[in-house]
């Protein structure tokens, strides 16, 4: 059980991480599950306790059981986008993926960023530091030219 909440807490630090730029959208579906996750960890426990509110209304407390099982389930939703997230910062890059890292590596030493030093096998939390360093010190031709 451990590793689950270890694995929704590096979502949530990855969602903080991400560069949410338009640029990246049509490249990565990081930002996509983002502006969902965030969109259902701030709307859905409200929804879920107006849905139980409503369900208990209508049809009285012989429907508990299918009250909370919906409660569970809107709940859930924003977990699953943490859950993802979690997953996605642990995996490693692919091939094509990594070239274009070393590459956006490169260009960030070349114009005097101090760097830690280089991973073999990045993984896509550290694609995702390595973005952010790139949109917040380096100029708008350079973000053109590489992505």
């Amino acid at each position: 059980m451990q590793s689950f909440f270890k694995t929704l807490s590096l979502g949530q630090q990855y969602m903080k991480l991400w560069p949410m730029r338009k640029e990246l959208y049509a490249l990565f579906p990081e930002c996509r599950v983002i502006s969902a996750t965030r969109f259902g960890v701030q709307w859905m426990p409200p929804v879920a306790i107006l849905s139980a509110t409503l369900l208990l209304n209508h049809f009285g407390s012989a429907h508990i059981p299918q009250t909370l099982t919906m409660v569970l389930l809107i709940l859930g939703l924003p977990l699953q986008g943490l859950w993802w997230l979690g997953q996605r910062a642990d995996s490693q890059l692919p091939p094509q993926l990594v070239n274009w890292y070393q590459e956006i590596y490169q260009k960030l030493r070349e114009h005097g960023c101090q760097m830690s030093g280089y991973k073999g096998k990045p993984r896509y939390w550290e694609l995702a530091g390595l973005l952010k360093r790139a949109f917040s010190e380096l100029d708008q031709a350079f973000t053109r030219e590489c992505l």
